[in-house]
């Protein structure tokens, strides 16, 4: 079992796909990394000997992922918040900050939706 960035990719997986269980790490990059060490796309993960988990290893050190790519992350939204702009508000008030509609929608934002009693018919 290949250990990269601290995650245990799948043996069964091909190289491509076994890649982008790392965070941080897409289809596009695995793609890259997997050339610039001269391997096959294709060549599952079980297959890869110790020498080509090096290499691989050695690249990715290069790419900001998993621990360092969350802090980030992190930062970038405090730092959002901070300033006060409509963005870092959206995300203090736990509301979607992309423009989406939340009269009907939004669900996942805003949490379970709370009954509210309704009026009496008189």
């Amino acid at each position: 079992m290949a250990r990269i960035a601290g995650i245990d990719l799948p043996n069964n997986k091909r190289g491509l796909i076994g890649l982008t269980y790392v965070f941080g790490i897409g289809r596009t990059s695995a793609e890259e990394i997997l050339i610039k060490v001269g391997m096959d796309v294709n060549k599952k993960v079980s297959d890869w000997t110790d020498e080509e988990v090096a290499k691989i290893r050695s690249i990715i050190d290069e790419y900001r992922v998993e621990g360092q790519l969350r802090s980030q992350i992190q930062m970038n939204i405090k730092r959002l918040m901070d300033i006060g702009c409509y963005r870092g508000l959206r995300h203090r008030r736990g509301l979607p900050c992309r423009g989406q509609r939340t009269k009907t929608n939004a669900r996942s934002r805003k949490g379970k939706r709370k009954t509210v009693a309704g009026k009496k018919k008189a």
